[in-house]
C-alpha cells in the first residue's frame, strides 16, 4: 500500500527514542534508534490515509474512534515522542493543515465566543469537580511551592501569588475576566478585602460562583456578571485574567488590551496569566476542533510586543511551564480514578478524547515549547512599586 509506505518513511525519520507499530495486516515493526517506548496498534487501513492528510488530527480522531489503540504505554507517550523528534521532519506540514488553520485569522464574535466557551466549559460542574482540586476548583495552571505539594496546596499557592502580584490594598476595585467557578474572585475578596466584578460567559460557572460567594459570605463584595469581557466598562484599580487570553483569538488581542486600558486607572496593575508558545504557530487542528474551538495560543513575544501600544509597562514575567505539566499529570491521574464513572455517563469516545487531551497537553508543556506565563504590567509608569520581588515570597 503506497500510503502505508509514505507514513513508514516519516516514521523512519525518528532520531530520538523508539516505538512499535502493529499494522492491521499482521506486520509488526519497530521504528527509531532507541528501545520501544510505546506500541501503536493500527486496526484499520483508513488510519494511514488520515495520518497522511494530517498527523495530529488523524491520530486524534483515530484514537478517539478506537481505530488506533495505544499499548505498552499511554497516548501522552506518543505525543512526547513526536515533540522530541519535531526537528527530524520540520518540512512535514500537509497542505490540509494550513487549510484547516485558515480560521486562526478570524476573530470570534461575542456570539461565537459564547458558543465556543459553552462547548468546553459547560460540560457540567460535576464532571470537572471529579478531577480538579477540591478547594478552589481551578481549571488553570497551579503553582507548586515544592515538589511534594498536593494539587490543593499548589492551586491555593497560585491564587496567593496572583493576589501578591496585583499588589492589592483593602477597598480596591478589581475587574476579573473569565472567572471560572469563582475561586479567584472569592479568594481575593476574603483575603485582600477588595471588591471584584467578575465577567464570564459560561452560564453554569456563573450560577455556581454566585451560590459559592453567598455561602462564603462575600456576596456583597463579589459580583459575577454573565457577559462578554468586551462589554465590561467599570473603572478599576486592578485588572486580572487567568486562562482567558487563549480564548480571545489573535485578531482580538487589540480589543482585549483596549478593554484593560479603558478600565484600569493610571498606575493600576494588571496580571495576565496565559498559555504561550515560543513561536507564533496555528492552533493544533485536533485541539481546535475537539477541545478549544476558536482558541489561539499566543507567543510570549506577541504579548510583550503589544504592551507599549497602550502605554502598558511590563514589570514582571514568570514562566510556569513545568508547573503546568505537573498540574496536568495530576488532573490526568484523578480523571483516571473516575474513568469508569465518566465512561458510563459519556461513553468511550469521550473518555479517549479527554485522556488524549490531558496527556498530550502535559507532554507538550514538557517537550514542544508550550509554556505558561504570568505577565504583570502597569497602565502608564508607576514609580511606587516595590523595588524587588521579596513581596512574592513572604
Amino acid at each position: 500500500m503506497l500510503q502505508k509506505r509514505v507514513i513508514e518513511k516519516l516514521f523512519e525519520q525518528v532520531q530520538i527514542g523508539g516505538f512499535t507499530v502493529k499494522w492491521w495486516d499482521g506486520e509488526t515493526k519497530k521504528y527509531g534508534p532507541g528501545p520501544s517506548e510505546v506500541t501503536l496498534h493500527f486496526k484499520d487501513p483508513k488510519v494511514v490515509g488520515r495520518l497522511a492528510k494530517n498527523l495530529s488530527l488523524g491520530f486524534g480522531e483515530s484514537y478517539m474512534e478506537g481505530l488506533i489503540d495505544v499499548e505498552n504505554g499511554e497516548p501522552g507517550t506518543v505525543v512526547a515522542l513526536a515533540n522530541r523528534n519535531k526537528h527530524a521532519f520540520p518540512k512535514y506540514v500537509p497542505k490540509s493543515f494550513l487549510k484547516l488553520m485558515r480560521g486562526v485569522t478570524v476573530g470570534a464574535s461575542v456570539k461565537q465566543a459564547k458558543s465556543d466557551i459553552h462547548a468546553h466549559y459547560d460540560l457540567g460542574n460535576d464532571f470537572y469537580k471529579l478531577w480538579l482540586d477540591r478547594d478552589w476548583i481551578q481549571y488553570t495552571c497551579s503553582y507548586f511551592p515544592n515538589k511534594n505539594a498536593t494539587l490543593e496546596e499548589a492551586q491555593a499557592f497560585k491564587l496567593e501569588q496572583v493576589k501578591r502580584k496585583l499588589l492589592l490594598k483593602k477597598g480596591m476595585a478589581v475587574t476579573e475576566v473569565g472567572g471560572g467557578w469563582g475561586g479567584l474572585a472569592i479568594y481575593l475578596a476574603k483575603n485582600a478585602g477588595v471588591t471584584v466584578k467578575s465577567f464570564n460567559i459560561s452560564h453554569e460557572q456563573i450560577l455556581y460562583a454566585r451560590a459559592w460567594a453567598k455561602q462564603a459570605g462575600v456576596e456583597k463584595h463579589v459580583e459575577f456578571i454573565e457577559d462578554d469581557y468586551r462589554n465590561s466598562n467599570h473603572e478599576c484599580d486592578r485588572f486580572v485574567s487567568v486562562g482567558v487570553f487563549e480564548h480571545v483569538g489573535r485578531p482580538n488581542h487589540a480589543e482585549y488590551f483596549k478593554t484593560v486600558k479603558r478600565q484600569l486607572k493610571d498606575g493600576g496593575v494588571s496580571v495576565l496569566h496565559t498559555i504561550t508558545t515560543d513561536l507564533e504557530r496555528p492552533t493544533d487542528p485536533w485541539i481546535g476542533k475537539y477541545i478549544f474551538p476558536g482558541g489561539y495560543i499566543p507567543s510570549w513575544r506577541e504579548v510583550v510586543n503589544a504592551l507599549p501600544n497602550y502605554d502598558f509597562h511590563l514589570t514582571d514575567a514568570e514562566s510556569l511551564r513545568m508547573h503546568y505539566a505537573i498540574t496536568l499529570d495530576e488532573w490526568d491521574r484523578r480523571f483516571e480514578q473516575h474513568v469508569d464513572e465518566i465512561r458510563k455517563e459519556r461513553g468511550e469516545k469521550f473518555v479517549r478524547m479527554w485522556r488524549l487531551y490531558l496527556q498530550a497537553s502535559a507532554a507538550s508543556f514538557r517537550y514542544s515549547g508550550l509554556d505558561l506565563h504570568q505577565f504583570v504590567f502597569t497602565n502608564g509608569l508607576n514609580n511606587a512599586l516595590p523595588l524587588c520581588r521579596k513581596y512574592l515570597f513572604k
